[in-house]
């Protein structure tokens, strides 16, 4: 089945809001839910969401801060991978994998450099699943979180 990326629509909101994480998980990601709240109600990160798919079934979400114009405060861009999450029932597949690359080959595109990410350390923290896939601190930290950079110079 190949990876994919949908809108999310109203036919499918329901089941892809029910995506959840492991529990050891959550305090990493928010819900699909709060994500897509966090969308409404942040509209200066402008923000660009779907839902991932293998072949039918949704399992997972991914949101991306999409080429905001520099000088935003309190927004990290051009491009900021602002939400990951995989369903704990598909997770260690390489969907998180295959999403990552989806997302670099649409924003490259759109003419990016640089994909951005944070996260909350912690034990379970998503770092090595980061720097599995070639993304590097920047030794920036905002809001608690440690801001990773991954450098889109040439095709991969």
């Amino acid at each position: 089945m190949t990876t994919h990326l949908r809108e999310i629509t109203d036919a499918n909101r329901d089941a892809v809001c029910a995506l959840r994480v492991r529990p050891d998980q959550e305090q990493f990601v928010a819900s699909v839910a709060k994500s897509l709240e966090h969308a409404a109600t942040t509209p200066e990160g402008e923000p660009w969401y779907r839902a991932v798919y293998s072949g039918d079934e949704p399992v997972g979400f991914v949101m991306l801060s999409w080429n905001v114009p520099p000088g935003r405060p309190g927004i990290l861009g051009p491009f900021f991978l602002w939400r990951l999450l995989i369903d704990e029932r598909h997770q260690g597949r390489g969907f998180g994998r295959e999403v990552v690359a989806l997302v670099v080959d649409l924003i490259r595109a759109d003419g990016a450099t640089e994909l951005l990410t944070s996260y909350h350390p912690g034990e379970g923290e998503p770092w090595p699943f980061y720097r599995g896939l070639g993304f590097e601190p920047t030794g920036e930290i905002e809001d608690g979180e440690i801001v990773l950079r991954l450098a889109l110079s040439g095709r991969e």
